[in-house]
């Protein structure tokens, strides 16, 4: 496990585990098994060695049996559903089938402030903004609070104060008039922050430079739901001049990390517990999350699907986020190659929107990328094919094709990266 047992003691995460954990140990039918019940029984001071030796869980054993498998006695879904205790949800999709989720009522707004929060910068505005205005984009389908078909006026598509103005999973179909809706409902809207997906976001924010559209109480913009591009945070920060902060999560655990006004990726210790396990030579390792401020559907050592390097100090964590394990790609000798780590030879290459990093069976590469309006220079695409080869230890021309659209998942989530079978 890396993780600093000084840093995660001196923030009291490890006096908070010994006390919350080994009651859901007991009563939690998922974790009710002779395996785990020394854990519940151990002392504070020894409990952190044996939590360490408890099963790492994931997305299958949230379906298997859901909802009793988190159901503890005298606990019936029907009635709290009926007393608005309690909301059932369900993830995108992206990474394997959708899972079903139990949610306290609340819980995803309060965590979501509380992870906000984190920037200091962010909390300032959204206080002197109070109540303060958003736009969501993203797909439909990803949105937490609002999924649907068909039309829905504007009104439909409030939430609180957020209004997501898209109503499609291929933001690369849009056409003139879908975008020129969007930025009239979002000029409307007046909105103090962009809450948005970074494809979406690029391409909603490449029509609006090509229109001079400005938005006049923009103060910043948080990026979640899949992972930010270099290209991504270069565009959106050039055509809205504001900052663009990384907000990390998923909607089993609630965010996990935000990006403060210094640039550093920080945890939000109220929501979560976290490890990094089997770490690599450079430290890039499997994201491990304990949550703990959903007590209806707590999660214990669960494998999130993700990427991650920490380096700790005594009192701070600092992560980078390495993109989903299911999209790295293979370099020579079978080393492990990151989203993040092929999304790093896109520094100093201009004119790219996004894109798609392909390996196939035979690990031969090819990239499909969507330009911008005046695309990338020869200059420009010879750097990044020396970057890539350099990365992955190719020899020999990396194909490299210019596409108008670049194709989702059924999520409407983005993949960066892909290793065919």
């Amino acid at each position: 496990m890396i993780t600093s047992p000084t840093w995660f003691k001196a923030n009291g995460q490890l006096d908070r585990l010994a006390t919350t954990v080994p009651k859901w140990l007991a009563e939690v039918p998922l974790y009710r098994q002779p395996a785990t019940a020394g854990c519940g029984r151990s002392s504070p001071k020894d409990f952190l060695t044996c939590f360490q030796k408890l099963p790492v869980i994931t997305k299958h054993h949230i379906r298997q049996r859901f909802p009793h498998n988190f159901l503890r006695l005298g606990m019936d879904l029907d009635r709290l559903v009926e007393a608005d205790l309690v909301e059932v949800e369900r993830t995108s999709g992206t990474s394997e089938a959708p899972t079903p989720l139990l949610l306290a009522r609340g819980w995803w707004d309060a965590q979501e402030r509380t992870a906000l929060n984190l920037n200091a910068r962010v909390g300032e505005i959204l206080n002197d903004f109070s109540p303060a205005r958003r736009i969501t984009l993203t797909s439909p389908q990803c949105n937490h609070d609002i999924c649907y078909t068909g039309t829905p006026s504007p009104a439909e598509r409030v939430v609180g104060h957020a209004l997501s103005v898209n109503l499609s999973r291929h933001p690369f179909l849009w056409t003139e008039a879908a975008r020129a809706r969007m930025v009239e409902e979002a000029l409307d809207w007046d909105p103090v922050f962009l809450d948005l997906d970074p494809v979406y976001g690029t391409l909603f924010a490449l029509y609006c430079e090509r229109h001079h559209v400005q938005f006049s109480r923009l103060k910043f913009i948080i990026s979640s739901y899949e992972f930010l591009s270099v290209n991504h945070r270069r565009i959106l920060e050039r055509v809205f001049g504001v900052p663009v902060y990384n907000l990390y999560g998923s909607t089993e655990t609630g965010h996990l990390l935000m990006q403060d006004s210094l640039g550093r990726l920080i945890p939000s210790i109220e929501t979560a517990f976290l490890e990094v396990l089997h770490g690599d030579e450079q430290g890039v390792g499997d994201l491990v999350v304990t949550t703990l401020t959903n007590d209806y559907m707590p999660l214990i050592r669960y494998g999130i699907g993700d990427l991650v390097r920490v380096n700790p100090t005594a009192y701070q964590a600092g992560f980078e986020l390495h993109g989903r394990a299911k999209d790295a790609l293979t370099g020579t000798c079978g080393r492990r190659v990151t989203v993040a780590q092929v999304d790093a030879c896109f520094q100093k290459v201009r004119g790219i929107a996004h894109y798609q990093l392909l390996q196939n069976a035979d690990a031969s590469l090819g990239l499909h990328y969507a330009p911008e309006p005046a695309g990338p220079s020869p200059d420009d695409l010879a750097v990044l094919r020396a970057e890539l080869a350099e990365l992955m230890g190719v020899r020999g021309e990396i194909p490299m094709t210019s596409a108008d659209y670049l194709p989702c998942e059924s999520s409407g989530k983005f993949r960066l990266c892909r290793a065919k079978a």
